[in-house]
C-alpha cells in the first residue's frame, strides 16, 4: 500500500531525512517512532505530499506523490499534529467544506458526512461550534475530516497529545476501529500507546530508519538471552546451591528477599529456556522447595526505543569526519526557495 524508497531531504546543509526506505502492507497499523528532531514530521508530511523531497519517491496505493499528486493524495487522509479546525463552524459545516475541497460528489457529501461522524461517535456535537467542544472531540472532528472519501491510508501525527486519559482510550479504540478498514500509520511519544495500538514499529533516529518490525521481533532482536524470573520460598544459601547444579543458565541475580519469599532472575539462552524451566521446579520440589512464580522479564518497549536510539547517536559520534564530508551535494537538487525556508522553520519546530 506504501513504498518509501530511498527518501532524503535537506534543509540547507541539515540532512533531516537520510535515505530511508520502508513499505507498509495493506491493512496494517504502523506506529512511527523517534526523539524529537529525528524527522517523522518531515517524513509524514512528504508522504502526504505537504513537502518536496531532496531525492527519493514515495507511493501511495500505487501511486506516485511526487508524478501523479492528485491520485495519490485521494488515497491518504491526514491529520497533524494541530489538527487544521476552522473554530467558528460546526463539525458538520467543517466537513461539508472538506468534502467540497476533497471533491467528493455533492449527492455522497451528506451521506458521507453522517457517515463519518457516526463512525468517531461526533454525531451529539455535530451543530455545536467547534471552540465550544473538548480536546476530545476536536479531535475526533479531525479524524472524521481524515475519513471523508474512504481513502485507503490513514497518516496521524500524534493523534492523542494534550488530551485527558479517558479521552486518549477513547481515541485509542477509534484508531483501533480504523485499521480494520485503512492502513494506519501512526507517530507518538507515548510508546506504550504505539506498543498497545500497532501491529508493525518503525523508529526512525537523526533521520535514519533504525528498526523496523513487530515488537515481538524487536525484543528478540535486542534480547539474545533469556531472563527469567522466580519466586520461591527457598533460602537464598539453598538457591545458590540448586541453581549452581543447574546447566543452562549462564547467571543469577538475586533481586529481592520479601516476606519469607526470594526473587531471582536468571539468564539462560532461547534453546535452554525450557529445559532451564522444568528442572528449577524439579530441583527446588527436591529440598522441599516450591517454585511459587515463574516467568519470563521482556523488555519493554522504551527500553527497546533507548537502546536503538542510544546506539545510533553513538555510531554518529564515532563516525570519521571526512567520510561525513564526502556527501554528495544532494541539498543542489533542490535548492530552497524563501518558501521552502519558511516551511523549514515550521517543520524544525514541530519536530
Amino acid at each position: 500500500m506504501i513504498e518509501v524508497n530511498h527518501l532524503t531531504k535537506y534543509y540547507g546543509d541539515h540532512k533531516a531525512v537520510d535515505n530511508i526506505s520502508f513499505s507498509v502492507k495493506d491493512g496494517t497499523v504502523c506506529g512511527f517512532l523517534g526523539p524529537n528532531g529525528a524527522g517523522k514530521s518531515t517524513t509524514m508530511n512528504i508522504m502526504t505530499g505537504c513537502l518536496s523531497a531532496t531525492s527519493g519517491n514515495v507511493t501511495i496505493g500505487g501511486y506516485d506523490i511526487f508524478e501523479n499528486p492528485i491520485e495519490a493524495k485521494k488515497q491518504i487522509g491526514y491529520l497533524p499534529e494541530q489538527p487544521p479546525l476552522y473554530l467558528e463552524e460546526t463539525p458538520r459545516e467543517y466537513l461539508r467544506f472538506v468534502a467540497e475541497a476533497k471533491k467528493i460528489p455533492g449527492e455522497t457529501i451528506k451521506t458521507e458526512i453522517e457517515s463519518v461522524m457516526e463512525e468517531t461517535q461526533i454525531t451529539d456535537v455535530a451543530d455545536r461550534l467547534i471552540k465550544n467542544l473538548s480536546k476530545g472531540y476536536r479531535q475526533r472532528v479531525g479524524i472524521a475530516q481524515t475519513l471523508l472519501g474512504n481513502p485507503k491510508v490513514i497518516i496521524l501525527d500524534e493523534p492523542t497529545v494534550g488530551l485527558d486519559p479517558i479521552q486518549v482510550v477513547e481515541i485509542r479504540d477509534l484508531i483501533k476501529s480504523l485499521g480494520k478498514k485503512h492502513t494506519v500509520i501512526l507517530s507518538s511519544h507515548i510508546l506504550s500507546e504505539v506498543q498497545h495500538m500497532c501491529d508493525e514499529i518503525l523508529i526512525i533516529s537523526k533521520g535514519k530508519l533504525i528498526a523496523y518490525d513487530t515488537t515481538e521481533n524487536l525484543e528478540k532482536m535486542l534480547q539474545p538471552k533469556v531472563t527469567l524470573e522466580v519466586e520461591t520460598d527457598a533460602l537464598r544459601e539453598e538457591s545458590e546451591q540448586v541453581l549452581s547444579a543447574i546447566r543452562g543458565i549462564e547467571s543469577t541475580e538475586y533481586v529481592e528477599e520479601k516476606d519469607g519469599l526470594l526473587k531471582i532472575h536468571i539468564e539462560t539462552t532461547p534453546e535452554q529456556e525450557m529445559a532451564v524451566r522444568k528442572v528449577l521446579s524439579l530441583e527446588f520440589a527436591r529440598i522441599n522447595r516450591a517454585v511459587l512464580k515463574s516467568g519470563t522479564v521482556k523488555a519493554n518497549l522504551e527500553e527497546i526505543f533507548i537502546e536503538l536510539t542510544s546506539a545510533d547517536i553513538q555510531d554518529d559520534e564515532e563516525d570519521d569526519p571526512e567520510e561525513a564530508e564526502e556527501l554528495p551535494e544532494i541539498a543542489e537538487i533542490s535548492p530552497e526557495t524563501p518558501e521552502d525556508k519558511e516551511v523549514n522553520k515550521e517543520e524544525e519546530e514541530s519536530e
